[in-house]
Protein backbone atom coordinates (compact mmCIF):
# COMPACT_ATOMS: atom_id res chain seq x y z
CA UNK A 1 0.00 0.00 0.00
CA UNK A 2 1.03 3.43 -0.74
CA UNK A 3 1.75 6.14 1.69
CA UNK A 4 0.86 9.48 1.77
CA UNK A 5 3.70 10.73 3.48
CA UNK A 6 5.79 9.59 0.68
CA UNK A 7 5.85 12.08 -1.85
CA UNK A 8 5.33 9.35 -4.89
CA UNK A 9 2.54 7.94 -3.17
CA UNK A 10 0.90 11.48 -2.27
CA UNK A 11 1.91 12.62 -5.88
CA UNK A 12 -0.63 9.49 -7.42
CA UNK A 13 -3.20 10.51 -5.05
CA UNK A 14 -3.18 13.81 -6.46
CA UNK A 15 -2.69 13.00 -9.73
CA UNK A 16 -6.35 10.60 -9.36
CA UNK A 17 -7.84 13.81 -7.81
CA UNK A 18 -7.09 15.69 -11.16
CA UNK A 19 -9.01 13.01 -13.22
CA UNK A 20 -12.20 14.50 -11.44
CA UNK A 21 -14.15 16.44 -13.45
CA UNK A 22 -17.76 18.27 -12.40
CA UNK A 23 -20.04 15.67 -14.44
CA UNK A 24 -17.93 12.51 -12.76
CA UNK A 25 -20.58 10.20 -11.42
CA UNK A 26 -20.41 7.88 -8.37
CA UNK A 27 -20.26 3.85 -9.41
CA UNK A 28 -21.93 3.65 -6.06
CA UNK A 29 -23.46 5.33 -3.37
CA UNK A 30 -25.62 8.51 -3.29
CA UNK A 31 -22.60 11.09 -2.94
CA UNK A 32 -21.87 13.76 -6.12
CA UNK A 33 -18.20 14.31 -6.87
CA UNK A 34 -18.24 17.60 -5.04
CA UNK A 35 -19.66 15.91 -2.19
CA UNK A 36 -17.08 13.05 -2.13
CA UNK A 37 -14.17 15.88 -2.30
CA UNK A 38 -15.58 17.55 0.52
CA UNK A 39 -16.38 14.49 2.55
CA UNK A 40 -12.45 12.82 2.43
CA UNK A 41 -11.62 16.67 3.79
CA UNK A 42 -13.67 16.15 7.04
CA UNK A 43 -11.00 13.25 8.22
CA UNK A 44 -7.54 14.83 6.84
CA UNK A 45 -9.10 18.08 9.16
CA UNK A 46 -10.13 15.52 11.79
CA UNK A 47 -5.98 14.07 11.79
CA UNK A 48 -4.51 17.81 11.66
CA UNK A 49 -6.67 18.78 14.71
CA UNK A 50 -8.66 21.32 12.33
CA UNK A 51 -11.79 19.57 13.61
CA UNK A 52 -13.03 17.93 16.49
CA UNK A 53 -15.43 14.61 16.80
CA UNK A 54 -16.84 13.27 20.13
CA UNK A 55 -15.63 9.71 20.74
CA UNK A 56 -18.31 7.34 19.41
CA UNK A 57 -19.41 4.48 22.31
CA UNK A 58 -18.54 1.81 20.07
CA UNK A 59 -14.69 2.98 19.82
CA UNK A 60 -14.46 2.15 24.34
CA UNK A 61 -15.40 -2.04 23.47
CA UNK A 62 -14.65 -2.38 19.52
CA UNK A 63 -11.54 0.45 19.08
CA UNK A 64 -8.68 -2.56 18.92
CA UNK A 65 -10.86 -4.64 16.57
CA UNK A 66 -11.41 -1.86 14.40
CA UNK A 67 -7.86 -0.68 14.12
CA UNK A 68 -6.79 -4.77 13.76
CA UNK A 69 -8.99 -4.37 10.34
CA UNK A 70 -7.71 -1.12 9.29
CA UNK A 71 -3.88 -2.35 9.37
CA UNK A 72 -4.63 -5.51 7.68
CA UNK A 73 -3.86 -5.83 3.74
CA UNK A 74 -7.71 -5.12 2.94
CA UNK A 75 -9.29 -2.29 1.62
CA UNK A 76 -12.36 -0.94 2.28
CA UNK A 77 -15.53 -2.35 0.55
CA UNK A 78 -18.45 -0.25 -0.67
CA UNK A 79 -21.57 0.95 1.66
CA UNK A 80 -19.43 1.62 4.39
CA UNK A 81 -20.99 3.85 6.73
CA UNK A 82 -19.30 7.05 7.81
CA UNK A 83 -19.21 8.89 10.51
CA UNK A 84 -22.10 11.67 10.99
CA UNK A 85 -20.16 14.71 11.25
CA UNK A 86 -18.34 13.51 7.81
CA UNK A 87 -21.87 13.57 5.63
CA UNK A 88 -22.09 16.28 3.12
CA UNK A 89 -25.57 17.21 2.83
CA UNK A 90 -25.09 20.17 0.75
CA UNK A 91 -23.67 20.43 -2.99
CA UNK A 92 -19.90 22.38 -2.85
CA UNK A 93 -18.56 23.86 -5.67
CA UNK A 94 -16.69 21.90 -7.18
CA UNK A 95 -13.37 23.51 -7.29
CA UNK A 96 -13.42 24.83 -4.26
CA UNK A 97 -13.98 21.09 -3.06
CA UNK A 98 -11.19 19.95 -5.49
CA UNK A 99 -8.39 22.56 -4.66
CA UNK A 100 -9.39 22.09 -0.70
CA UNK A 101 -8.73 18.39 -0.41
CA UNK A 102 -5.58 18.66 -2.79
CA UNK A 103 -4.23 21.22 -0.47
CA UNK A 104 -5.16 18.80 2.46
CA UNK A 105 -3.14 15.82 0.98
CA UNK A 106 -0.09 17.42 0.07
CA UNK A 107 0.02 19.04 3.53
CA UNK A 108 0.77 14.61 4.46
CA UNK A 109 3.97 14.44 2.50
CA UNK A 110 5.16 18.24 2.93
CA UNK A 111 4.87 18.37 6.65
CA UNK A 112 4.71 14.68 7.58
CA UNK A 113 4.04 13.28 10.92
CA UNK A 114 3.95 17.40 12.13
CA UNK A 115 0.92 17.27 10.33
CA UNK A 116 -1.03 14.76 12.41
CA UNK A 117 -2.14 16.88 15.83
CA UNK A 118 -4.93 14.25 16.60
CA UNK A 119 -3.84 11.25 18.90
CA UNK A 120 -7.72 9.78 19.10
CA UNK A 121 -9.72 9.13 16.27
CA UNK A 122 -14.05 9.05 17.41
CA UNK A 123 -14.12 4.97 15.86
CA UNK A 124 -10.43 3.53 16.19
CA UNK A 125 -9.60 5.08 19.52
CA UNK A 126 -5.61 6.06 20.25
CA UNK A 127 -4.23 6.05 16.67
CA UNK A 128 -0.08 6.14 15.14
CA UNK A 129 1.01 8.67 12.88
CA UNK A 130 1.54 4.96 10.32
CA UNK A 131 -2.23 4.36 11.57
CA UNK A 132 -3.95 7.43 10.00
CA UNK A 133 -1.65 7.59 6.93
CA UNK A 134 -3.24 3.87 6.50
CA UNK A 135 -6.89 5.38 7.24
CA UNK A 136 -6.34 8.54 5.36
CA UNK A 137 -4.71 6.55 2.03
CA UNK A 138 -7.15 3.78 2.13
CA UNK A 139 -10.39 6.32 2.73
CA UNK A 140 -9.20 8.44 -0.35
CA UNK A 141 -8.48 5.31 -2.31
CA UNK A 142 -12.05 3.67 -1.64
CA UNK A 143 -13.62 7.41 -2.22
CA UNK A 144 -11.41 7.59 -5.80
CA UNK A 145 -12.27 4.68 -6.69
CA UNK A 146 -15.91 5.06 -6.45
CA UNK A 147 -15.56 7.83 -8.91
CA UNK A 148 -13.53 5.64 -11.39
CA UNK A 149 -10.04 6.90 -10.60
Amino acid sequence: MESLYDPKGNQNILDRIDQLNPMTLSQWGVMTVSQMMQHCQEPIKMAFGILHVKPHWKSYFFASSYRKKLNSAKLFHKDQSTIQEFIIKYEPKFDVAKDGLKALVATFAKDGHAAIKATRHPLLGEMTYAEWDILQWKHLDYHLKQFGV
